[in-house]
């Protein structure tokens, strides 16, 4: 297993990420204020890479700081999701999510899409595989990595995303909003005036995304959260639904943090734990058979509540 795992590093690993943080359009704010962000992520991907095996692998994403582990999680996501495109015989993904990562379902999922992305695979078609509810997240991975690794196609040039569904695309862009407040390093005038270009229709979306990141990884002040809001008021109820669904997230891990009940105060209007309980509320009995996925039911239910 060493043997094919330094293998599998070497085939499919991933740049040191501070050289990722430093590619054009990167603000310098980005790496000083994610690094241990983007550490955990990287390292759970290569530490998945080397050895998959649950006992080997848990523990070592597991000695992350509590308030990483979903990045951790994340970056392992995306290589088993790689894993798994590559031998399809195998399904180490489900044995993942009914295993240890069932409390960092939300993360895994960003890093399956993340995998996909990479491997330049049609997400769509692997929704049927995956939890009815979540599955969509992939989307939102999706997008993240696009923006982040394709940022001239599709930040600056804004590149419709065409190949996707209309609902795709839309998950898609939420996936964007957080490699914008990524890039930009949570500096409110980069990250609005990079939204600010985008066609009026997408731009819900990826306010939503900036709301799901900063809450659930921090980089800005209550004094910068509340002129981020004030900038982003038409989108105040998707920002709120993005920060309570990464509120009920780090409830779910229990590793709640000081930077997700802030943007929960600033964003929701209330405690990261009534946030999450929102998120919690709209998940009752959602309709197995609506036009509508049931990831959008329930957040729209989210959204309707914030927006009231």
């Amino acid at each position: 297993m060493a043997v094919f795992g330094k293998l599998r590093r070497k085939l499919f690993g991933v740049p040191n990420e501070e050289i990722v943080f430093s590619q054009p359009g990167f603000a310098k704010e980005a790496w000083l204020r994610f690094q241990p962000v983007a550490h955990s992520l990287v390292e759970g991907y290569h530490y998945t890479l080397e050895d998959s095996r649950l006992p080997v692998l848990v523990p070592r994403l597991e000695a992350f700081a509590p308030e990483l582990h979903g990045f951790a999680y994340e970056g392992a996501g995306m290589a088993i999701g790689a894993l798994d495109c590559l031998a399809p015989w195998k399904d180490r993904l489900t044995a993942f999510i009914n295993g240890p990562a069932g409390k960092h379902i939300y993360p895994t999922y960003v890093g399956v899409g993340m995998a996909l992305a990479r491997l330049h695979r049609r997400p769509e078609p692997y929704l049927k595989r995956l939890d009815p509810l979540l599955g969509w997240v992939i989307l939102d991975g999706y997008g993240f990595h696009e923006g982040f690794f394709s940022r001239r196609r599709y930040v600056e040039q804004r590149a419709v995303p065409t190949h996707l569904t209309p609902y795709g695309r839309r998950i898609f862009d939420q996936g964007l909003g957080r490699c914008i407040w990524f890039s930009s390093g949570g500096v409110v005038d980069l990250v609005t005036s990079l939204i600010a270009p985008f066609a009026q229709e997408r731009q819900a979306e990826i306010w939503s995304g900036v709301g799901l990141a900063c809450a659930y990884a921090g980089g800005t002040t209550r004094e910068e959260a509340e002129r981020l809001l004030t900038i982003a008021a038409p989108y105040k109820a998707h920002m709120a639904r993005g920060a309570a669904i990464a509120a009920q997230g780090r409830l779910l891990a229990g590793n709640m943090a000081a930077h997700t009940e802030l943007a929960c105060e600033v964003f929701c209007g209330r405690s990261s734990g009534e946030a999450a309980s929102v998120a919690d509320v709209a998940r009752i009995n959602l309709p197995a058979n609506s036009a509508e996925p049931m990831y959008e039911v329930w957040r729209q239910r989210m959204q309707a509540h914030f927006a009231a």
